[in-house]
């Protein structure tokens, strides 16, 4: 049969090549055509668009990029014509992915299925409505979602979480820091890892701040974890006192080691906290206090981070919009590298969340789904 899949980001990206290896083992003679990254065109198939031409986050950023976001979208719609697909599989990035839902169903019987669905418990919980109309069947990757749903009157499938998976089959214990500091030429100080988020203006919104509060520890060296999709040199600009080493492709491995991680919100949080690194979360947001006003009103989680939200209590402190200096990171460090009772807290509520995850294998158990549900429907 014949695959369209859509990921907008990295994270995307890696789930989504991890589905298609799993759709594979199910379907031997599967096509795919996909919007995705490198992980995605190592699994074969047509790369219509890569994730690194379509990140764009933020009103303004998305005005001001209007053409090509809408060229985006109509490259993708053609794709979809050219290729005719027995079905479309959306991961995440949903101001992109419902668009293309709607214009599926309002064009062909292509069934649509949603594999890592927006989160609109979080927010915009009106487009529960565009899902019901739009898309087919919605696999769930965390268990309270599956209850969210259920208030909504639609049917959904919990498949487990991909993240968990994905740190489990790539998160290597058989090496130690020094044997990976000299893979990666590094120093022989302790790592204090920075995770700025796989988007151009995130980065360049979050990592002077990071570096900043990191480069006050003397004792440790920084190493940023680089985006596959971005060269290291964009990296460098922003290091103006010391020449901080870029990695890019072993994120999990300098988690493994580091002895403590600031991480931009989003998926990493979560990989960071299975890994079982003591971080700290932040997010830079353009309003200052404004937008943590905003957030109340139109934010229906208490908390930014997976983290956080799986636990549903504060595992991890949370730097966001006006907090989010280099005064309050470098304390939340010290806290984490300075107080062992403080790191091992936290570890051990790592340890929680994980056990509330589970360990099902989320793109084994979607793939199966979906293969079944595709041969159910031809009948």
């Amino acid at each position: 049969m014949k695959y369209f899949l859509i990921a907008g980001e990295a994270s995307g990206d890696l789930h989504a090549s991890n589905l298609m290896r799993e759709i594979k083992k199910n379907d031997p003679i599967a096509e795919f055509c996909f919007l995705g990254g490198d992980l995605m065109f190592a699994q074969g198939g047509k790369l219509v668009k890569h994730y690194r031409d379509m990140a764009f986050m933020g009103f303004v950023v998305v005005l001001r990029n209007l053409k090509t976001v809408l060229n985006n979208i109509d490259d993708c719609k053609a794709a979809i014509t050219e290729f005719k697909p027995d079905v479309v599989i959306l991961i995440d990035y949903p101001s992109f992915n419902l668009r293309i839902a709607k214009f599926i169903k309002q064009t062909s019987k292509i069934p649509v299925y949603y594999y890592i669905a927006p989160k609109l418990w979080a927010w915009k919980e009106y487009r529960i409505k565009e899902i019901k109309k739009y898309v087919d069947r919605v696999f769930t990757i965390f268990p309270f979602e599956t209850e969210f749903y259920r208030k909504h009157n639609y049917k959904v499938e919990y498949v487990g979480n991909p993240t968990v998976d994905s740190v489990n089959a790539l998160c290597r214990r058989d090496e130690n820091v020094m044997e990976f500091c000299k893979r990666h030429a590094l120093g022989e100080k302790p790592i204090i890892a920075l995770l700025p988020g796989s988007r151009r203006q995130e980065i360049s919104a979050c990592l002077p701040t990071m570096i900043e509060a990191a480069e006050s520890f003397s004792g440790y060296q920084i190493v940023i974890s680089g985006d596959p999709g971005i060269e290291s040199g964009f990296y460098k600009q922003f290091c103006e006192t010391a020449s901080h080493p870029v990695i890019t492709g072993d994120t999990y491995q300098m988690l493994v080691h580091a002895k403590a991680a600031v991480v931009n919100s989003g998926t990493a949080t979560l990989e960071t906290a299975l890994i079982g690194t003591p971080q700290v979360v932040v997010y830079h947001v353009i309003g200052g206090r404004l937008a943590i006003l905003g957030k109340k009103l139109f934010i229906k989680t208490k908390y930014i981070s997976l983290v956080n939200i799986v636990a549903q209590r504060e595992v991890v402190k949370e730097l966001i919009a006006h907090l989010f200096t280099p005064r309050n990171i470098k304390a939340e460090l010290q806290n984490i590298l300075e107080q062992p009772e403080y790191a091992a807290k936290m570890k051990n509520d790592y340890l929680e969340i994980a056990r509330n995850l589970g360990t099902n294998e989320a793109a084994v158990n979607a793939a199966s789904l979906i293969f079944r549900c595709l041969n159910e429907s031809k009948k």
